[in-house]
């Protein structure tokens, strides 16, 4: 008799190409993270998400089950291993929480072309052929193989595949297993999914300290404003505010955390920008 399939959702990354979690960006009117769960769980009777340490109360993961993390340093595979141990008995359907186009239907044919025999069933990436560890299945028989990958200082659950002799699938659709991993695959992807929450205008808190605060004649306010990134909320602040500073001089933090002039920029956000001490 086959191993039951549970699915385990990845939203343990660090999402540092972003400089925003990942499982929290829209994409569909909702948090990824959510969209991805009830896509999986439309596949498999039970669906966990898969945490660091530190990610179990946050806003974003908070609500689901979740399988947390036993070592640190290996990336995803972290997420695969705390699975194995924890239903030692199941296959697992990994997925990585950052795939917006995937649909249903990938998912169909993952467990409909199951080697519950094999180690795991995987498919092959559209864009060089190699399996694509983080849409696959992995059989219980291959936890030991997994965990002794780990302990010889290996991380790479795409090189585990390649050695293993995973079966391979041809993908059914050549984008669904496309991630976003930076602002401009962000964008790229909004264009095409959510073209109309782009032109949304979005209520943004920003501070100012030292010669921005004494230019703009207050510590804070709250505007209404379709811009898109940092960069393009200090280019309008200028139009409306005497700055004499460029983004070139100032950094720029959101949600209390250094950022990117090129991150994107969500309802609700607070967006700090900091001159140089000398500045002010």
């Amino acid at each position: 008799m086959n191993a039951p399939v549970y699915g385990l959702l990845l939203a343990g990354g660090r999402s540092s190409r972003m400089h925003r979690d990942k499982a929290a960006l829209e994409y569909h009117g909702r948090s990824q993270l959510a969209h991805a769960f009830d896509l999986l769980t439309t596949a498999v009777e039970q669906v966990f998400v898969s945490v660091r340490p530190d990610q179990q109360d946050d806003a974003v993961r908070r609500g689901y089950p979740q399988i947390v993390d036993q070592r640190a340093g290996l990336g995803p595979l972290a997420g695969i291993l705390a699975a194995q141990a924890a239903r030692p008995d199941a296959a697992w359907l990994v997925l990585a929480c950052d795939l917006p186009f995937l649909e249903a239907r990938t998912l169909s044919h993952l467990l409909a072309s199951r080697d519950a025999a094999g180690l795991a069933t995987a498919f092959r990436s559209a864009h060089d052929g190699l399996p694509e560890p983080l849409c696959a299945i992995y059989e219980p028989r291959s936890a030991a193989a997994l965990l002794a990958w780990a302990d010889t200082g290996r991380s790479c659950p795409r090189k585990f595949l390649i050695q293993s002799g995973a079966r391979l699938l041809e993908p059914l659709d050549p984008r669904a297993l496309d991630n976003v991993n930076s602002a401009d695959e962000y964008w790229n992807t909004m264009q095409t999914l959510a073209p109309d929450q782009i032109a949304t205008a979005q209520r943004i808190r920003v501070q100012y300290f030292a010669l921005l605060r004494e230019q703009a004649g207050r510590s804070e306010e709250t505007i209404e404003t379709r811009a898109r990134t940092p960069r393009e909320l200090y280019d309008e602040l200028r139009g409306r505010h005497p700055f004499t500073l460029g983004a070139e001089l100032l950094r720029v933090a959101v949600n209390a955390e250094f950022g990117d002039w090129e991150q994107p920029l969500a309802a609700g956000d607070t967006v700090v920008f900091i001159p140089p001490v000398a500045g002010g």
